[in-house]
C-alpha cells in the first residue's frame, strides 16, 4: 500500500512540482504505479494459483505503461493512442498462451481476460490517466473476487422451474493390480466435482483385467464435470477402456 501511495504521488502533478525534473520523474512514477496496480491485480490470481499470477500481471501492466509512454516522449512520431492499440492486439498472443483445453472443458479464459485488463490499466496510467487506472484496477479485482460467488450461484440454479436429476454410468476397464488406485481416484474426482456417487462396484474380466463401474447422480445435467472425471481417469497407465453414458431415468440393474 505504501508503494502504491508513493507511486501515485510521484505520478501526480503535485509530486512532480515538489521533486522537480518533471519528465523523468513523471515517467518513472507512471511505470511504478502501473507496476503496483498490476501487482494488486496479480495477488488475487496468485492466491488462487492461476497460471498468470503476481509477476505476470505486474509486468504486463508496467510493460503497457512503458510502451504508451514512448508515444508521450516522442510526440512528433508516435501517438500514445496508436501505441495503445498495438498493445491491445499484442497482448492477445500472451493471453492465448494461458488458455488450456482439458477434455470438453476450456480453462484459463478468466486469467487471459485479467491479463488483458492489466494491460489496459497500465496503458491508462502510462498515458497519464492516473485516477482512471486506479479505478480500473479496483474494478478488475472486484470482478474476480466479488462476482465469483454470484457465478457459482447461477451455475447451481436450475434452468427451469422443475429441476430434474441426471444419472450417469461410468465404466472403466483396468488391470486388476490398478483397481484400488482407479477406485480411489474416481471417488476423489467425484467429490472434487461435487457429483454424488451413488454406487461403485467391480467385476472380474478375462486376461487379468477388472471393470470398475460407478453410478453418479447430479441435479440438472453436468456432462462437463463427468467428462473431466473420465479424462483424468484415462490418464492412468493401467486403464485400457473407458466410457460413460447419461440418462434422466435410473439405469436398470445389471
Amino acid at each position: 500500500m505504501t508503494c502504491l501511495i508513493d507511486a501515485f504521488a510521484l505520478a501526480s502533478g503535485e509530486g512532480l512540482r515538489e521533486l522537480g525534473n518533471a519528465l523523468p520523474l513523471e515517467t518513472g512514477g507512471r511505470v511504478l504505479l502501473a507496476l503496483c496496480l498490476g501487482a494488486m491485480i496479480g495477488i488475487e490470481r496468485q492466491w488462487r494459483q492461476r497460471t498468470a499470477g503476481l509477476r505476470t500481471n505486474a509486468l504486463v501492466a508496467a510493460g503497457a505503461a512503458i510502451f504508451v509512454t514512448i508515444g508521450a516522449l516522442t510526440p512528433d512520431e508516435l501517438s500514445p493512442t496508436r501505441v495503445a492499440s498495438q498493445v491491445v492486439s499484442g497482448i492477445g498472443f500472451l493471453g492465448a498462451g494461458v488458455i488450456l483445453r482439458e477434455g470438453a472443458n476450456i480453462r484459463g479464459l478468466n486469467t487471459a481476460a485479467t491479463i488483458w485488463c492489466a494491460a489496459a490499466v497500465g496503458a491508462l496510467v502510462g498515458t497519464g490517466f492516473i485516477g482512471e487506472g486506479v479505478v480500473g484496477a479496483v474494478a478488475v479485482v472486484v470482478a474476480n473476487v466479488g462476482l465469483r460467488p454470484i457465478g457459482r450461484l447461477i451455475d447451481r440454479s436450475p434452468s427451469s422451474g422443475r429441476e430434474t436429476e441426471t444419472a450417469y454410468r461410468l465404466s472403466v476397464t483396468c488391470r486388476a493390480a490398478d483397481e484400488p488406485a482407479v477406485r480411489g481416484l474416481l471417488v476423489e474426482m467425484a467429490r472434487k466435482e461435487r457429483i454424488r456417487l451413488q454406487e461403485l462396484w467391480s467385476e472380474d474380466l478375462e486376461r487379468g483385467e477388472l471393470r470398475v463401474r460407478a453410478g453418479l447422480l447430479v441435479p440438472g445435467r453436468d456432462d462437463t464435470g463427468v467428462e473431466r472425471i473420465a479424462s483424468r481417469l484415462s490418464l492412468e497407465p493401467g486403464v485400457t477402456r473407458l466410457r460413460w453414458q447419461a440418462r434422466t431415468t435410473p439405469f436398470p440393474d445389471d
